[in-house]
């Protein structure tokens, strides 16, 4: 098991530079294969999901060449081989191969994707999608079955029950070469959504509406590439160093930023009376010497992003006062909380599932977990605000979405190390 070791008390310093977006990137890769030609992405993270897409394309003959962080992958001769195996299993945004090889084929096999584990996300919008698209969808012994019977798929009207990432995007990847045209009503606005959007429309797709919550799509025979396609910034690593440059810093300028894209969050730290100073595509965080606290409500895009309410939480308790999260995505996203109260944290989880923090002065470094993604993402920053030594067991985790982590770390003065199993 990966194990990051973080020795605290050091303040940071210098630059950092933002990578592409996770959640465009495990979005973009699958949507590569509904093309007819090669493919190239650049500005691709550096991650562990990213290598495990890899191996999941080269299951289906699909080869891939992942080199300064740009991916070029040829689907030419794809075979529509049954999904599974182990990278399926670590690897929640593997569903997007559902929706991909269903447009692609018209029938898929796939072993129901794993990931992080953070309460219940049902895939139930993304069966209703498929269905209504034409699909018949079966599932057997956690392998989901999806077939047209040779029918191939047909435009409809898709009403998402609630707003999903993951649903519009495999909505949108099984329509694009639909016979006739499909909406998507009640459709996420994300940034990431856009980018799939933008990649799929250089490709020759006729989509519109998106960034709306309706998207329409006129379904086309062929996707060809004629250029390669740079992956936005990644908002939720901006956001996390934004909190760790505000937490530990003595003046961070945070590089290839979308400020739009942050607006949410850059609200909450103005409203903490942390001063930034926002370029067009950079952001510069002064040391910061206090800060107020704050009640913050996830919400889909353009609200303040799930994904970001655990790398916040750490500089919260660096704030004058008490405050408040509550998570309506997913609201038994909590992990972190036992793990910063290993170090010293006034932190608790209240009846009501609102995570409370509370002014803390002083953290020691702890033997903690980074149970997924983003709660890992805490567990550092509270590791280099910490005194002592912070050891981070099932570090494959942040692994997972954080490009370069250690080698941007250490440039910023931080004494982290790495240790693999």
């Amino acid at each position: 098991m990966n194990e990051m070791i973080i020795h605290g008390g050091n303040r940071l310093s210098g630059e950092v530079t933002i990578g592409g977006a996770k959640n465009s990137t495990v979005a973009l890769i699958p949507a590569a294969i509904l093309a007819d030609t090669p493919v190239k992405f650049l500005m691709v993270p550096d991650i562990l999901d990213v290598h495990n897409l890899m191996v999941i394309l080269e299951s289906m003959n699909v080869p891939s060449e992942f080199v300064h962080r740009n991916i070029t992958i040829d689907p030419t001769h794809i075979k529509d081989n049954k999904l599974s195996g182990k990278a399926i299993a670590s690897l929640r945004a593997s569903y997007y191969f559902m929706g991909a090889l269903l447009g692609k084929f018209g029938h898929a096999t796939v072993n129901l994707p794993g990931g992080d584990s953070f309460g219940p996300r049902p895939i139930d919008q993304h069966i209703k999608a498929f269905r209504s698209l034409g699909a018949t969808v079966t599932e057997n012994n956690g392998c989901i079955h999806l077939t047209t019977h040779g029918k191939g798929l047909h435009g409809a009207r898709i009403h998402l029950a609630m707003v999903s990432v993951g649903a519009t995007i495999n909505s949108l990847l099984a329509a694009v070469k639909a016979h006739g045209t499909t909406v998507i009503e009640n459709a996420a606005k994300e940034p990431e959504i856009i980018d799939v959007v933008n990649f799929l429309k250089e490709m020759g797709a006729h989509i519109s509406g998106e960034g709306t919550h309706t998207i329409t799509i006129h379904g086309v025979k062929s996707l060809r590439t004629t250029k390669p396609h740079r992956i936005i910034p990644d908002r939720i690593e901006a956001g996390t160093y934004l909190s760790m440059a505000a937490a530990v810093g003595d003046g961070i300028l945070i590089k290839n930023v979308i400020p739009d894209h942050l607006q949410s969050f850059l609200d909450k730290l103005h409203e903490m009376e942390i001063k930034l100073k926002i370029g067009k595509d950079q952001i510069y965080v002064p040391k910061i010497t206090h800060c107020k606290g704050v009640k913050i409500t996830t919400h889909p895009f353009p609200g303040f992003a799930t994904d970001l309410q655990q790398p916040i939480t750490p500089l919260l308790l660096k704030a004058d006062g008490q405050s408040v999260i509550r998570d309506t995505i997913y609201p038994h996203r909590n992990k972190h909380v036992a793990q910063l109260a290993k170090m010293g944290a006034n932190i608790h989880v209240n009846k009501q599932g609102l995570i409370i923090i509370n002014h803390t002065d002083h953290l020691t470094g702890a033997h903690i977990e980074a149970d997924e993604i983003r709660a890992g993402a805490a567990d550092v920053i509270a590791g280099l605000m910490a005194h002592g030594t912070t050891v981070i067991s099932k570090a494959g985790n942040i692994l997972r979405g954080y490009d370069n982590i250690i080698g941007k770390l250490t440039n910023l003065n931080a004494n982290v190390e790495l240790v693999r199993e």
